[in-house]
């Protein structure tokens, strides 16, 4: 039987860390980070993760601010408020929530804030200074996982790991932190061979969004399973892309869905922002 991944403590601790290290700022240098928000529109997902991440950016004792345009912005108005946010002093992060409205082009966005400022780790420039492993913004939840697997005193070095999912914003950078930290790695996609790849994993991360893709008997017994997936389900629950009442009888560390990986993404954001403040006064 294996041991929860309990991700809401682990944040909890990175949130502390995080506020020591603003209070110290604030006293030295005088600097309080800054992280501006931008959404786009009335989206009822984004409003509730945006919300979420002004809260955590309160907590921790950084300015925060939201930038709420309509939905009827322009491409060419949107781009003018990150140029905006990019010349203002006080502000050291920049977060753009996705989705973004069909009529503008959110690589295009993205890609117009500074790479220092990019605090997702989604601009091309941080995607390529983490593939040639240089220090930069990282990817925030496959941040997190990395810290999660530290917590529970797993290091990857010289394990397997299987990452399920090839996104730019889970997939390809996790298999890049997991490849940094020595693991032999593989990501697996709709034409791998799943059950055949998960079971020879001393790790597997997935990060699909289908529910209970991943069957707990393809679990190798002791592996350390991170399950990012956030399926809502017919009745409103909230499921993993791992069967998790099975994979939690082989696996030796698990993270549940919902209470695993989730606050950990928000948590990584507020470490992305202090290290960008400290790297831009």
């Amino acid at each position: 039987m294996g041991q929860l991944i309990d991700g809401k403590a682990v944040a909890a601790r990175v949130r502390a860390e995080v506020k020591q290290e603003v209070e110290r700022l604030k006293a030295e240098r005088g600097l309080v980070p800054g992280l501006t928000v931008v959404r786009v529109g009335e989206d009822p997902a984004s409003k509730i993760y945006v919300t979420g991440k002004k809260k955590a950016a309160e907590e921790v004792g950084f300015n925060s601010w939201e930038e709420h345009p309509d939905a009827s912005i322009t491409e060419e108005e949107l781009l003018s408020l990150v140029e905006r946010l990019n010349e203002d002093p006080a502000v050291h992060g920049i977060l753009v929530q996705l989705p973004l409205p069909k009529h503008i082009d959110a690589e295009r966005i993205i890609s117009a804030v500074r790479p220092e400022k990019d605090v997702d780790g989604f601009h091309p420039m941080n995607a390529g200074k983490l593939s040639l492993g240089k220090p930069g913004p990282r990817a925030c939840t496959p941040f997190g996982v990395m810290r999660l697997l530290r917590e529970v005193g797993c290091d990857p070095a010289g394990k397997r790991a299987v990452v399920v999912g090839r996104s730019n914003i889970v997939g390809k950078p996790m298999a890049l932190m997991l490849l940094q930290a020595d693991a032999t790695v593989v990501i697996c996609h709709r034409k791998s061979n799943l059950a055949e790849e998960v079971s020879r994993a001393d790790i597997v991360v997935a990060a699909v969004g289908v529910p209970e893709l991943i069957k707990g008997e393809w679990i190798k017994p002791g592996a350390v399973v991170i399950d990012v997936g956030m399926n809502r389900m017919p009745d409103g629950k909230l499921k993993g892309d791992v069967e998790f009442a099975a994979a939690l009888e082989r696996a030796s560390f698990i993270t549940p869905v919902p209470g695993g990986v989730g606050p950990m993404t928000i948590a990584m954001l507020m470490r992305n922002t202090l290290d960008a403040a400290k790297g831009g006064a």
